[in-house]
């Protein structure tokens, strides 16, 4: 059973918008499997992508396809335009079984998947959400990183098609602010143990000096 997975993050901006027919007519069997129409991606990252792709179908019969986008028209969705232009690239069940669709709107961050009936047997949709929402997102909330997101949605969507095990989402590691940076409480908690030190060595070293001072005078 096919199925798709959808997420959004960050925030829109006005620029000319994409639609389905702005998009280039692809089918099955074509090897284009990269369209980085938002202008998003190195051209040494697309070629990479475009290689590991061409060696997939090579290797399995198992197509997948990324494309970038500017800005969706106004009421689409981008689970929409995925859809449609999975639909409009492969209208039959036997040109859609072995396909693998992602689609990235660059002006909202958002990304959605499209898994035909057969890639569902190896991509399933917990792997296929995970992609989606942790492994293209993840780069894409630490500063728009779009190659990044691109390549390694592309290498596990990749090994998991090839039939190896799913390497799984990136690992972030989060270190507390609390755990490199001194709170404003420690500090003023500190800063008055310094003064009740100090008040306290002048109360004792000032006395005796000045009756040592007496002494020798």
């Amino acid at each position: 059973m096919a199925f798709w997975l959808t997420v959004q993050c960050l925030f829109p901006n006005p620029v000319q918008a994409t639609g389905i027919y702005d998009i280039p007519q692809l089918a099955s069997g074509q090897s284009t499997w990269v369209l980085d129409q938002a202008e998003v991606l190195s051209r040494v990252s697309e070629n990479q992508l475009t290689t590991s792709l061409n060696n997939l179908v090579n290797q399995t019969g198992q197509e997948v396809r990324f494309v970038t986008i500017r800005r969706l028209d106004y009421g689409e969705t981008i689970q929409g335009i995925t859809d449609k232009l999975f639909d409009k690239w492969f209208p039959t069940p036997e040109s859609q079984a072995n396909q693998t669709l992602v689609v990235l709107d660059n002006l909202t961050n958002n990304a959605a998947v499209h898994v035909g009936s057969e890639a569902a047997r190896l991509v399933t949709e917990s792997i296929a959400k995970s992609i989606v929402e942790e492994t293209m997102m993840i780069p894409l909330q630490q500063g728009d990183k779009y190659n990044q997101a691109v390549l390694e949605a592309g290498d596990r969507l990749i090994a998991v098609l090839s039939g190896q095990p799913d390497p799984g989402p990136p690992v972030v590691n989060t270190i507390a602010a609390e755990s490199t940076f001194t709170k404003a409480e420690d500090t003023d908690d500190a800063n008055a143990t310094l003064w009740v030190v100090g008040l306290v060595i002048a109360a004792t070293v000032i006395p005796m000096a000045t009756y040592f001072w007496y002494q020798q005078n």
